[in-house]
């Protein structure tokens, strides 16, 4: 019986359709890259954290547009909140603490936090007990490619790629070249 359930579980997903091609995804980073300078006065001060798994090349991404314009380095860490979960009960089984160093201070520095998907508003709240963990920024402000909606904690991006309205049957998925050997975002039906 548990069998059963189990593979009622993991339902396969079915394409419904392509929302961003690469190089919407690059045109849309180059965009979200501006904005973070304008929004900031430039990178004095600035740093970009992504949260593991695909924020992290986001972040490293944006890094590299920023210091293309600004001619200077922006510091780009790497946040593992997999121990910061409040629903891991729903991920599977228990996480294994990561010691994964942000790579820089934060402490009193902005702060643009990236992920790919704002959702729920979980992984963000998630996030950021992880940040603090490592010190106490002057700002935070978050960065994801897609808003999907359906928000369950008081969350809102800073800076948003695209706005995707989504029913709770469907899944945004997020393809990169560097994790996924592809790129393209994906509206995808359970």
């Amino acid at each position: 019986m548990t069998i059963k359930k189990d593979a009622v579980r993991k339902t396969t997903l079915k394409q419904k359709a392509q929302l961003m091609s690469g190089s919407e995804i690059e045109r849309t980073l180059v965009r979200l890259a501006h904005e973070i300078l304008e929004k900031n006065g430039g990178i004095e001060g600035l740093g970009l954290v992504g949260i593991r798994r695909r924020g992290v090349p986001i972040a490293e991404r944006l890094g590299k547009m920023i210091q293309r314009v600004e001619k200077k380095t922006i510091p780009v860490g790497t946040l593992d909140i997999t121990f910061y979960r409040d629903d891991l009960s729903t991920v599977g089984p228990k996480p294994v603490v990561q010691e994964a160093e942000i790579g820089f201070s934060i402490e009193g520095k902005k702060i643009v936090l990236v992920d790919d998907v704002l959702y729920t508003g979980r992984t963000t709240r998630a996030a950021l007990d992880a940040l603090f963990s490592h010190g106490r920024p002057s700002l935070v402000q978050l960065l994801v490619l897609i808003d999907r909606g359906h928000r369950e904690l008081p969350v809102e991006a800073t800076f948003i790629g695209r706005t995707v309205q989504t029913t709770d049957s469907e899944v945004i998925e997020v393809k990169l070249t560097e994790i996924d050997h592809e790129e393209k975002v994906l509206l995808m039906e359970r």
